[in-house]
């Protein structure tokens, strides 16, 4: 392995440990910003692309009833 290739996946480590360390607060614990990047890490290792195309559809849906009901006011 190239020295320039280990250094970078050092670099990447340290980079990676860097924003952990930022991600909690002063007492250790996780920080609303860790827990949602987890939360949602979690969500796209359980569910795949179609997922996020119908909770988007759905979204938009959604949207668009609320845009019209108050237009209709």
């Amino acid at each position: 392995m190239s020295s320039k290739l280990k250094k970078t996946k050092e670099e990447l480590f340290m980079a990676k440990n860097n924003q952990n360390n930022r991600s909690r607060n002063k007492n250790g614990n996780m920080t609303v910003e860790e827990a949602g990047r987890k939360g949602g890490e979690a969500t796209s290792a359980n569910h795949g692309r179609e997922f996020y195309e119908e909770i988007g559809q759905k979204g938009g849906e959604a949207r668009a009833k609320q845009r019209n009901d108050n237009d209709n006011k």
